[in-house]
């Protein structure tokens, strides 16, 4: 588990633009933290590092999912209006790993066995407020362990 400071909206971005080259097929990328703590903002830093700069990239918090065809293919699900973890399967959360990446706000919406659900390949970022700025623990399990190490080497430079 690693911290790293987020000290604006520009470095919220740059989080998830780092994090995009390290993805790949049938991971999950996990955003966590309060309303308002900038996981819109670190989705749209990732799938904009995938699908170019100049992607329309809105929140689905009405629509739940919106699917990005870039490489990897990449599902971006806002699980915030869920009332069950069973929905996450009806909206498509199973075919979005079979086919690419998910990029999941309000991951905690899915229930306690994240593993089942999930796989084994996942990345969580907690955000949350510190002092005028805000802090983005990171840590992974699966194929994660291993990159949260590039991850920061990608942050540092």
């Amino acid at each position: 588990m690693t911290t790293l400071r987020l000290s604006d909206e520009a470095a919220t971005t740059r989080l998830g633009q780092v994090v995009a080259p390290l993805l790949a097929p049938g991971e999950a990328v996990l955003l966590d933290g309060p309303l308002g703590m900038g996981k819109s903002t670190l989705a749209r830093g990732l799938i904009r590092a995938l699908a170019g700069p100049d992607e329309d990239v809105p929140s689905p918090t009405f629509t739940l999912v919106q699917f990005y065809q870039t490489e990897p293919p990449i599902a971006h699900f806002d699980l915030y209006r869920l009332e069950r973890p069973e929905e996450a399967r009806e909206i498509g959360l199973d075919e979005a790993l079979d086919l690419g990446a998910v990029l999941i706000e309000w991951p905690e919406r899915l229930g306690d066995d994240l593993a089942r659900v999930l796989g084994a390949d996942r990345l969580t970022i907690s955000i949350s407020e510190a002092g005028g700025a805000r802090d983005a623990t990171v840590s992974g399990v699966g194929a994660w362990a291993n990159k949260i190490e590039r991850l920061v080497e990608g942050w540092n430079d």
